[in-house]
């Protein structure tokens, strides 16, 4: 058993850090350009899967990544560790839109257009005239993949956060003890999917990234529900800790 109090500002600390974290899952998603069915058969941009795929994939190679650094450097400060974790993640989702840009190229044959914007805001070019009839875009234009970087950075960052606060606290459990990674890590994943679900609501289906009107609108409400939500799962965490 190991005495915490929920009121010791340590505690408190380590509660809203996770807290942070979940929510910078929850934003990270908003950027990755989800797809989903439609993006499967080119009718619509994005990865053609869902945002809790996306987000758990890219947060456990995050989480991967983060542990790795964790456990080869000694007293590893959290930068590395973070920046660890956000490097995992953004190599995994540019390599999942990267593929899928080859499919809609060189195996569906579509051109990469938005349909949320005249001109792709990186690169100036038109995109309208490009869109396919019947389509919500195609492919992922350079907008698309960029915005897909930044959400899988913050993604693995969040991620990386989580795993830096929990095992600190569990390496100090009597209860938890030599298990503190394997019980922080599951927990992590925990933490990934509640937040990878959030904002599927919001989205209800797919959205191109931080150009996406949708983006604007649905954001800081799943922000909000993400933190609280977040928050509580931080006060599980510890508690966990005291074998309560």
């Amino acid at each position: 058993m190991v005495d915490i109090s929920l009121l010791d500002p340590t505690t408190l600390t380590n509660i809203l850090l996770i807290a942070i974290s979940g929510t910078l899952v929850c934003i990270g998603v908003h950027f990755v350009p989800v797809g989903g069915a439609p993006a499967a058969m080119a009718q619509a941009t994005g990865i053609g899967t869902g945002t809790v795929e996306l987000a758990a994939g890219s947060g456990l190679v995050g989480l991967i990544t983060a542990a790795y650094m964790y456990a080869s450097v000694e007293n590893a400060p959290m930068a590395l560790v973070l920046a660890a974790g956000a490097m995992g993640s953004m190599i995994m989702i540019a390599s999942a839109m990267l593929a899928a840009s080859l499919v809609y190229a060189y195996g569906v044959g579509v051109p990469f257009a938005s349909a949320q914007v005249k001109r792709d805001p990186i690169t100036r070019e038109r995109q309208d005239i490009y869109m396919s009839k019947g389509t919500q875009g195609q492919g992922l234009p350079t907008v698309c993949f960029v915005s897909g970087v930044i959400g899988a950075a913050l993604g693995g960052i969040g991620g990386a956060l989580i795993y830096y606060v929990l095992i600190g606290i569990y390496a100090k459990s009597a209860i938890i003890g030599g298990s503190a990674a394997a019980v922080a890590g599951v927990f992590t994943m925990g933490v990934f999917y509640v937040n990878a679900v959030v904002p599927s609501y919001g989205v209800g289906g797919t959205i191109e990234g931080f150009h996406d009107p949708k983006f604007r609108r649905v954001l800081p409400k799943d922000v909000i529900t993400s933190f609280f939500v977040s928050l509580v799962l931080g006060v599980v965490a510890v508690l966990i800790a005291t074998g309560m």
